[in-house]
């Protein structure tokens, strides 16, 4: 059972993760997804919530249904990327945000970036 953010309404935060596993490809283009009573008891919530979770994923064209077969991950590779690039700039622009909380410029996020990746590989060839 997955532990959800008391501050956002569950079904966005399911939805939000669908989304990530699209993106990382852990859910392949025209994959099916479990069924709503399966997602909702792997999950730990009302299947109410997962159900208007996946109609708003079909919404946005990210599922599709088949009446007699379930829910699939679109096959719309391009709709797919452009899911990705909005991900990341999301993530990007909360990441820079926070950095200039903590006072940190722009050219010195950027050395620190480089400072940790090179920390990064140097740790994993030792």
């Amino acid at each position: 059972m997955k532990t959800f953010d008391a501050t956002t309404p569950i079904y966005l935060q399911i939805m939000d993760d669908i989304k990530q596993r699209i993106c990382a490809g852990h859910l392949l283009p025209g994959e099916k997804l479990s069924s709503v009573r399966d997602f909702a008891l792997i999950q730990g919530v009302n299947p109410n919530t997962v159900q208007k979770a996946f109609s708003q994923l079909e919404h946005e064209q990210l599922l599709f249904a088949n009446r007699t077969n379930g829910r699939f991950v679109t096959e719309d590779e391009e709709l797919i990327k452009k899911m990705k690039k909005e991900l990341a700039a999301v993530y990007v622009l909360d990441f820079l945000k926070k950095m200039g909380e903590l006072g940190y410029k722009k050219g010195e996020i950027m050395a620190l970036m480089t400072e940790c990746e090179k920390e990064e590989l140097v740790n994993e060839c030792n």
